[in-house]
């Protein structure tokens, strides 16, 4: 099901599976959001929960007192992002979805929780906000949770990728995790140094030839996309969130993955008890967790 809000400057589009955008054209028709070409990557904006990136060997571990020596399976990026949300609620300016767990779910993951995403378009802005309640009565609910927009790279027909850059809110040097494709996780003690002194990256398909690129160091919370040839592009801001994730294929696609993420994949000298990893969010029980984040059509 495909539901679109409208205004001046921008149309905008999302489907119940996986609750997530599926285009973003401003007034003269020019689409922003990656079109999921299986060539490249069938995606286009997933929503990441209740992990972002990979847990070792696939297995949540949850401390004894939640259910003694009880593991669960969470694959790469969790168990929502392919899932039916329920359209809760359209008006003039926004849209909500929500999902609540099924069976299987909860046989890997152990607290009943409820996640909306709402929606708002506003001049050249669409806000996407989470909102992760923890329907326990007694247990707190620790999570993650991430976003995956990939945006079209280049813009414009007749550019190339590496027309274009990236240009960081706050002059940047910081150094970058290694990773691990096979299974996707990270060594946050082994770093390379990346960003030196710098508020702009140029593109190019190297920066992609082994991995993702995990800025979990920026002292910068928004980012802009923008062709030094057409001048167009956008900015996502990320206020609430720690980490910038950097993706493209390996095979030259034409876009760029731009994600905020609230936690990382688990790190080489990391334990596996899910409440225990580094920048987890705990939701007390019946409360509400909110995070948010913003896409700016500049142009």
């Amino acid at each position: 099901m495909t539901i679109e809000l409208k205004n001046e400057y921008l149309t905008v589009q999302f489907k119940t599976l996986g609750g997530q955008l599926t285009s973003i054209k401003d007034k003269d028709g020019l689409e922003y959001l990656w079109q999921a070409d299986p060539e490249y990557w069938n995606g286009q904006a997933p929503i990441l929960f209740p992990i972002c990136g990979s847990l070792r060997n696939d297995w949540a571990i949850y401390r004894p007192q939640e259910r003694p020596f009880f593991t669960g399976l969470i694959r790469r990026h969790g168990f929502v992002r392919k899932e039916e949300f329920t359209l809760e609620e359209v008006n003039e300016n926004s849209v909500t979805f929500s999902i609540k767990p099924n069976a299987e779910m909860l046989d890997n993951y152990l607290y009943q929780f409820e996640l909306r995403v709402v929606y708002t378009l506003n001049g050249k802005s669409i806000r996407t906000e989470f909102q992760v309640t923890n329907l326990e009565t007694e247990k707190t609910m620790p999570y993650f949770i991430g976003a995956h927009p990939a945006f079209n790279c280049p813009l414009v027909e007749g550019e190339k990728y590496e027309d274009y850059s990236l240009e960081f809110s706050e002059v940047e040097s910081c150094s970058i995790p290694k990773s691990f494709p096979e299974t996707g996780l990270l060594d946050l003690q082994d770093r390379t140094p990346f960003l030196e002194n710098q508020k702009s990256l140029d593109l190019d398909y190297s920066l992609f030839s082994h991995d993702a690129i995990t800025l979990d160091r920026l002292k910068s919370r928004s980012v802009t996309l923008r062709s030094r040839k057409s001048g167009k592009g956008l900015r996502v801001d990320f206020d609430d969130f720690p980490n910038l994730i950097l993706w493209s294929t390996t095979n030259k696609s034409p876009f760029i993955a731009l994600e905020p993420w609230s936690g990382l994949s688990t790190s080489l000298e990391e334990g596996n008890i899910l409440e225990d990893k580094p920048q987890v969010t705990k939701v007390l029980p019946l409360d509400t967790s909110k995070k948010s984040y913003d896409i700016t059509i500049l142009n």
